[in-house]
């Protein structure tokens, strides 16, 4: 029953877009993936089916994204310092490879020239030799404004660091230890045909084929529905995708999620981390992911955080073989949705677990401060605190003792993060007085003098 829901919304979909060829893949912790294709893939001796390969155009950027954090995790970059650090250029070297992953660095969309004209894109060399001949079209960090130029100038830098070519980099270190062996920087021969759909007739005519030579950081992969599911599983959980970090540290992810930007300044329906499409769903929901449009094709890759019944790592991709159906790019979302709305995780059962550590049981229970109170936890092996009134989704502040001071512990994730909690014991050594991000924590509502309220004015 459930996946026949899933097929309904893709054959509308694809009904309604009058897409030739339709391939479809949901990717969960706790489900075999799900693919279902439809239509016609165009190429005579390869049928239409779970590995044919469509372009994914710009989704290709989530990747270098990937090889960009790769890099400074490692420390051969910094994000904050500008791209003519790591490399010789003819101009706009000031240009933060921070501002470049979220397109706030004003770069012009595309290369010099009519890339869309003559279809001929410069090469790697040429790309960086031209940037001289490429419009600043905005000031650095005046807003966003997207940019294949810039992405495609990363990749370069990637490869410059790393001592090889982005396409080598990108195979050693994301595609290979993912086991995404049906993404290819070149077209195979199962690849579907690309078309440009007539919008006043049910004609079709088969796009060219577009080499992007350096460009190619930004838009030139090709996939299958079932691996970019799988992908935009490991964007939203890493820790399930891949557990030992091998590619990338869960961490690290997280600051690629963070919004940077909006990318309509009157709208808030979507932001820009670094190098990520940031979708909210509402209640503390997101999808994480990126469109993709080459001549011929669209492509929908999103994973989704947050919100009941998500079993964690679910992904979606919605891969289509016409490049003028926006079906494609909405029908990611309603699957996911669907996903969790007819195919809810499991709920796990409530187990008891060992105490809190002797050292932090008198922080337990509730404490006021600022005038509002809060209640501290001790859950799955953490200390925890929220405000007593939050709503049961908003999740809590997560703290971490320091090594050498167990009386001073580290906000690691919530509200405050990254400021200190202090304890303050008394000649018993139970907890009477915190601090946290400075501000006094007392089990009695109090002022600022540290008076009490309930003794009121005297």
């Amino acid at each position: 029953m459930t996946t026949a829901r899933y097929e309904r919304a893709a054959r509308r979909a694809q009904a309604d877009g009058r897409i030739p060829a339709l391939s479809v893949a949901l990717h969960r912790a706790d489900r075999e993936p799900w693919v279902f294709t439809l239509g016609e893939s165009g190429n005579p001796g390869h049928p239409l089916g779970p590995d044919t390969r469509f372009r994914i155009g710009s989704v290709t950027k989530t990747f270098t994204a990937v090889l960009v954090m790769q890099a400074r995790d490692e420390g051969l970059i910094d994000l904050d310092q500008p791209v003519s650090a790591y490399l010789d250029l003819p101009a706009h070297g000031d240009a933060t490879l921070r501002r470049l992953l979220s397109h706030t660095a004003g770069f012009q969309r595309e290369p010099y020239g009519d890339v869309w004209d003559t279809l001929i894109t410069p090469d790697a060399a040429r790309l960086l030799d031209e940037l001289d001949r490429a419009e600043r079209v905005l000031p650095n960090a005046r807003r966003f404004h997207y940019s294949n130029l810039g992405l495609a100038v990363l990749g370069q830098l990637v490869a410059k660091v790393r001592g090889g070519t982005w396409e080598q980099i990108l195979q050693e270190r994301i595609l290979t230890p993912l086991g995404l062996n049906a993404t290819t920087v070149q077209a195979p021969p199962q690849a579907a045909v690309g078309y440009v759909v007539d919008a006043y007739s049910d004609a079709a005519r088969p796009e060219p084929p577009v080499a992007l030579e350096g460009v190619g950081p930004a838009a030139q992969l090709w996939s299958t529905a079932s691996d970019m599911a799988k992908w935009a599983a490991f964007l939203t959980g890493p820790e399930l995708i891949d557990p030992d970090g091998r590619v990338l540290a869960a961490g690290t992810l997280d600051e690629m999620r963070w919004p940077l930007t909006t990318t309509d300044e009157t709208l808030w329906g979507a932001g820009f981390g670094l190098g990520l499409i940031l979708v909210p769903e509402g209640r503390r929901i997101i999808h994480v992911g990126h469109d993709g449009a080459m001549p011929g094709f669209l492509a929908g890759v999103y994973g989704r955080r947050g919100g009941e019944g998500n079993p964690g790592a679910l992904g979606c991709a919605v891969l289509g073989s016409s490049g003028t159906a926006g079906q494609t790019n909405e029908l990611v979302h309603e699957l996911l949705r669907l996903a969790v709305e007819l195919d809810p995780a499991e709920i796990k059962p409530w187990r008891i677990a060992p105490p809190a550590p002797k050292a932090y049981r008198s922080v337990l229970g509730r404490w006021w401060s600022e005038g509002s109170e809060f209640v501290f936890a001790w859950h799955d092996g953490r200390l925890e605190a929220r405000l007593a009134e939050a709503p049961a989704d908003r999740p809590p502040a997560v703290f971490a003792p320091l090594p050498d001071r167990p009386d001073v512990l580290r906000t690691i994730s919530g509200r405050e993060a990254g400021e200190q909690l202090r304890l303050t014991r008394d000649d018993s050594g139970a907890v009477t007085r915190m601090h946290w991000a400075t501000y006094r924590f007392t089990r009695w509502q109090e002022g600022f003098d540290g008076g009490r309220a309930s003794d009121g004015h005297e």
